[in-house]
């Protein structure tokens, strides 16, 4: 995923604090980074609704990434799951879905007893997977969330923010299959056989809106309508959340705005592509001398249409000395943006391999060798 820096003044220095006048808590944010564009209330604790399922679904697509399980894995409907009402898929006691089809009704149904089944293969039971549902939250630096639940369903001490509902969203979408499920406007379930279920997304916005495709839309009468959003324009990923909207259609069309804004507003300015040369690190006593340092990601600078690229200008600080042993993934230095003289970024920058310590003929030779040089 690409790295990007936020520049110029953020919106709300600007004057956009009316880019979501009825929602009771909402921002918009840089979905590479992070990085706020705009915010109100962003921390208040909210009932989030089904946009609980985002946290459902990323615990499914780790559990698919790391090997545990796979999308054509077969996931069995227990009486519980099959109980659940509200938004649902109609799953029977016994039936068979996999995992695929699950995520397909999660995403576009907001199905309750597809969550429910799911947090069970997972876990075992909702109750364990709840328990790795708030232990992923802290580890994102959720600080605002506690979950009660795999789908949003109304429970006492279920709470989330907008700002903890951005960083969930933003993590979903380090996963780039996820947007196959939650970008789709329609498709079926049990397509051939005698019980067809037409799937048809909850969130209109990926079908009406040009470069929308997620996440998660959400309602109960407490929580009202909510919505969390992404599109993506010229090289831009934004995270639009809406919390406590009266209605579908001021839901829908505030987080329109609030990507018009974005998309209108702001440009993406390349520093690096990956695969680029970043430089060189030299490492002392290690089995290599040097070590080339190359971009693992697209480094960028998010700024204001309309401001004078030549303002900006970067330099890479590397550790002036670097012993051996360094593991892969350790942090040798860091790439540093400015806007004039003002720092307005630094991305660490980690080794990109482990270089374990030379033995003492290796290091003899290397010696002796620049000696004679």
């Amino acid at each position: 995923m690409a790295s990007t820096a936020l520049a110029e003044e953020t919106p709300k220095a600007a004057g956009a604090t009316d880019l979501a006048p009825s929602a009771r808590s909402a921002i918009l944010m840089d979905a590479d980074t992070g990085t706020v564009i705009f915010e109100k209330n962003s921390h208040d604790q909210l009932p989030p609704a089904s946009i609980t399922k985002i946290m459902t679904m990323l615990l499914t697509i780790e559990a698919i990434d790391s090997g545990k399980l796979k999308l054509t894995d077969k996931v069995r409907t227990s009486e519980y799951a099959a109980s659940m009402g509200g938004s649902q898929i109609f799953l029977e006691p016994g039936e068979e879905m996999t995992v695929d089809d699950m995520l397909k009704g999660i995403a576009m149904a907001s199905g309750n007893d597809a969550s429910v089944a799911m947090a069970e293969k997972i876990a075992g039971s909702e109750e364990a997977f709840v328990q790795l549902m708030n232990e992923r939250a802290k580890e994102l630096g959720m600080k605002d969330t506690h979950f009660a639940n795999c789908n949003g369903l109304p429970v006492e001490n279920h709470y989330s923010s907008a700002h903890d509902i951005a960083l969930m969203s933003r993590e979903l979408l380090k996963h780039s299959g996820i947007t196959k499920y939650t970008g789709a406007y329609q498709d079926y379930l049990r397509k051939d056989t005698e019980k067809p279920f037409w799937l048809v997304n909850t969130n209109k916005l990926v079908r009406f809106y040009s470069g929308a495709d997620g996440l998660k839309t959400g309602y109960t009468s407490e929580a009202k309508f909510c919505l969390s959003a992404t599109a993506m324009k010229d090289g831009l990923r934004t995270v639009a959340v809406v919390l406590g909207e009266p209605n579908t259609k001021t839901r829908n069309a505030e987080v329109s705005s609030m990507f018009d804004y974005a998309f209108g507003q702001y440009t993406m300015k390349p520093l690096y592509k990956a695969g680029d040369q970043l430089g060189s690190l030299k490492i002392e006593k290690g089995e290599v001398a040097e070590l080339p340092l190359t971009a693992t990601q697209n480094y960028s600078v998010l700024m204001r249409k309309g401001a004078k690229s030549d303002e900006f200008r970067h330099e890479l600080l590397m550790a002036k000395e670097v012993k051996a042993p360094i593991k892969a993934g350790q942090s040798i230095g860091k790439l540093v943006v400015y806007q004039g003289n003002e720092v307005i970024k630094e991305f660490d920058i980690q080794a990109p391999q482990d270089v374990n310590k030379a033995g003492w003929w290796k290091l003899f030779k290397r010696t002796t060798s620049n000696l004679f040089d």
